[in-house]
């Protein structure tokens, strides 16, 4: 803990996010000061740091109360930033409906944005979305293309 103040009067503040993750990690972990470094990254404009803020958000994590429109809120900054991992959880919320208007569009967009970021999972949603026609029209052999990747990259298919 000391250590991580120390780095604080000396690091900018573009490391805030580094420190919060070392917070949240180390031996004894101190999420109170972790999500207060997040909300200070978040605050200057680091997307990794509003990523991390969103899990927590959206699944109550970190000392956090569930608070589905400031999650959706910080994924979509997040996946502006082309923030794979963001991209998915917002297809994820898109398609369910969770937290945010239901959109099967948005939903494909997103999962097939976090495929081309190299969210490996998102290649075999690209392909259901593609085979079922689930916001984009039915593609059964561009979805064999995108299942065969997934495939390739260990990602449990069917």
């Amino acid at each position: 803990m000391k250590m991580i103040c120390k780095k604080m009067e000396h690091d900018p503040p573009t490391s805030s996010y580094e420190l919060a993750f070392e917070a949240a990690t180390s031996r004894s972990p101190n999420l109170a000061l972790a999500k207060s470094l997040l909300e200070k990254a978040h605050q200057n404009g680091d997307p990794r740091a509003s990523y991390a803020l969103a899990t927590w958000y959206l699944y109550g994590h970190g000392g956090c109360s569930i608070d589905l429109p400031q999650a959706i809120e910080m994924l979509k900054i997040a996946a502006e930033a082309d923030i794979a991992s963001a991209h998915f959880d917002l297809a994820v919320s898109y398609e369910t409906g969770n937290g945010i208007r239901k959109s099967v569009r948005a939903a494909y967009r997103h999962f097939l944005a976090a495929a081309l970021n190299g969210d490996n999972d998102s290649y075999a949603e690209v392909g259901r979305c593609l085979y079922h026609g689930i916001g984009v029209a039915r593609d059964r052999k561009s979805a064999e293309i995108w299942f065969r990747r997934a495939d390739a990259l260990g990602v449990n298919v069917r």
